[in-house]
């Protein structure tokens, strides 16, 4: 590895130690209805985005809840002492990425068969709070 992509690889590094965010991969649900619960919470409040997942009929919020809970378990880790309430924590980021595909035969009339793409995908969330974006700011 050269000495400039080793610095960059570096860097970046130093930056995902400041953020706190969580990480799904290879979710069992296609990215195109993960992306409808992703654009939901995207920005929100984080208590009010788990009230609005644990309302959620789709099976998809369900597994964003839970890789919520976990991002804001990764912000208490790195924050010590400092409470939830007073921090005004929300959802920085959200993003859905198409994971890998399964294909599958499913026999079809005339002796033909029909392929079946089971999607997946990767699902990233990035937790911060407000005050210490303001803070950084100034």
């Amino acid at each position: 590895m050269g000495a400039r992509k080793r610095n960059r690889a570096n860097q970046i590094k130093e930056e995902k130690k400041s953020i706190s965010f969580a990480k799904l991969n290879d979710c069992p649900t296609s990215p195109r209805k993960m992306r409808l619960i992703a654009d939901m919470v995207r920005g929100v409040e984080v208590n009010k985005a788990l009230s609005m997942l644990r309302y959620c009929p789709k099976e998809a919020s369900v597994r964003v809840e839970k890789l919520l809970l976990s991002a804001i378990a990764n912000w208490q880790q790195k924050n010590d002492g400092v409470r939830i309430e007073d921090s005004n924590l929300y959802v920085k980021e959200i993003s859905v990425d198409s994971g890998r595909q399964l294909k599958r035969l499913r026999p079809a009339p005339q002796g033909r068969g029909y392929r079946i793409r089971k999607r997946s995908n990767h699902v990233t969330v990035v937790v911060d709070s407000k005050s210490q974006t303001n803070e950084k700011s100034e």
